[in-house]
């Protein structure tokens, strides 16, 4: 691992590239804008417009956020990724934007009529949906079932189980901090315990949180995550040109190598550093429990099953803007002076967080002021205290008493050495030459 040239501390490894730059990697702005113009050309002068205007509305919003997408591929500023390709990532940022208007289209519209706008993505969309209740039986084995007493370990066994491991293993991939990956992981499932009076979604069996959850769902993801960082971090990135390998098992596998990163940054947060990233820790946690009750409030509130494709294509839209604005925000907190803005997927991810919760506040007041009972209430000012009264002592009373010891030892350590000049005869020319310089510097006055 090496230091990174400038004013920060980020250690990245070494990579080594030819520097080849190939067909693949060029903009090829103007072939994009060429055949855009025959796309649009064509629908224009050959295709017939149908007198559907429902369906125009939609072929031309569609029609437009493709524009856009073109644009946004071809002449977005890049990230700090560039594998497999910065269009790629582009992409994941113009589709961000385009989310978070729609977010903000949602917003504007009264709840009635938000929810029905749905239907025009979906027509199954727009209809009440019952939750499912999670609790109930929680007998791991249940004597009174004789043909499957277990039956209760095998109705939890859903699709979502998976979905939890490859979550985690993810989002590890993008904080890569074992202990930051934890402390979410734990309290999220508080939180489902503090919020199971308004959503029944939240309301789970013991083993279900603690073991199923946090233990072989999110812990097993999380150490597979750990590990493959492990391995991130020790491989070697030595990339050459596909061209300039000459045999066909050595183009494969720099066809498959091209889906990994190009360098590898490892994350040392160091919450306790500074009251500044102890902040920027906290933020983070923060938005990312957020960003987590948002997937369950959302399709709450707007009336859409688990199991929805729109469900889906949020949590892969996460995914792949995840990465990148956890790298952003690293580099904002770990080097100022070099990144002095926070950057743009980091902002979007903040804002759309933000929307989505906002979406949350205004379909459903009822629910989200629902009180929390009074054990839970206690329980969340007793943590609340704890972490303030450790931020003030870690970042100001540890402080003001390490400075108060380190003056008392230098005035011990002084009147040590006075002590032994005295003791060794030379304590009067000493303070004679002490006044002597007084004087002179009196005298300079």
């Amino acid at each position: 691992m090496t230091k990174r040239p400038g004013p920060g501390s980020i250690t990245e490894s070494e990579v080594y590239d030819d520097g080849t730059n190939t067909f693949f990697w060029r903009a090829h702005t103007l072939t994009v804008l060429f055949i855009l113009t025959c796309a649009l050309g064509y629908v224009t002068l050959f295709e017939e417009t149908p007198q559907d205007t429902a369906y125009n509305t939609k072929r031309g919003i569609v029609a437009s956020i493709l524009v856009f997408l073109c644009f946004g591929v071809t002449q977005a500023k890049d990230g700090p990724f560039s594998r497999p390709h910065p269009a790629y990532w582009r992409f994941w940022l113009c589709v961000s934007v385009v989310y978070e208007l729609f977010l903000i289209f949602i917003l504007f519209q009264t709840v009635q009529d938000g929810r029905q706008f749905m239907k025009y993505i979906d027509p199954n969309l727009g209809v009440p949906l019952p939750e499912r209740d999670y609790g109930g039986n929680c007998l791991i084995y249940d004597p009174g079932n004789e043909t499957d007493p277990l039956h209760n370990i095998w109705d939890k066994l859903d699709g979502f189980v998976p979905a939890h491991f490859f979550g985690w293993y993810l989002k590890t991939l993008m904080i890569r901090d074992w202990w930051m990956c934890m402390i979410i992981s734990v309290m999220f499932e508080f939180l489902e315990y503090s919020l199971e009076h308004q959503l029944p979604n939240f309301s789970e069996c013991w083993w279900d949180h603690w073991i199923m959850d946090v233990i072989l769902c999110n812990g097993l993801g999380i150490y597979c995550g750990m590990k493959t960082l492990s391995w991130l971090s020790l491989k070697t990135y030595k990339w050459q040109g596909l061209w300039n390998i000459p045999t066909y098992k050595g183009k494969m596998k720099r066809i498959v190598f091209q889906f990994t990163p190009y360098s590898w940054v490892k994350f040392e947060w160091k919450p306790a550093s500074s009251l500044r990233r102890w902040l920027a820790v906290c933020g983070i946690i923060f938005v990312f429990l957020l960003a987590e009750l948002n997937t369950f409030y959302l399709k709450f509130v707007l009336w859409m099953p688990p199991e929805h494709y729109l469900v889906l294509l949020r949590l892969v839209f996460f995914v792949n803007v995840g990465g990148v604005a956890m790298r952003e925000i690293y580099d904002f907190m770990d080097d100022p002076k070099f990144h002095k803005k926070l950057g743009q997927q980091a902002w979007l991810v903040a804002a759309i967080t933000a929307t989505e919760f906002l979406i949350v506040v205004k379909y459903d007041p009822y629910t989200l002021t629902l009180s929390l009972p009074f054990y839970i209430t206690q329980c969340w000012i007793l943590g609340i205290i704890l972490v303030l009264t450790w931020t003030a002592w870690r970042f100001f009373i540890r402080d003001i008493t390490l400075r108060y010891k380190e003056i008392r030892r230098q005035k011990q350590e002084h009147k040590y050495e006075r002590d032994k000049c005295l003791s060794n005869g030379d304590g009067h020319s000493s303070i004679l030459d002490e006044q002597n310089g007084n004087k002179l510097r009196e005298r300079k006055l």
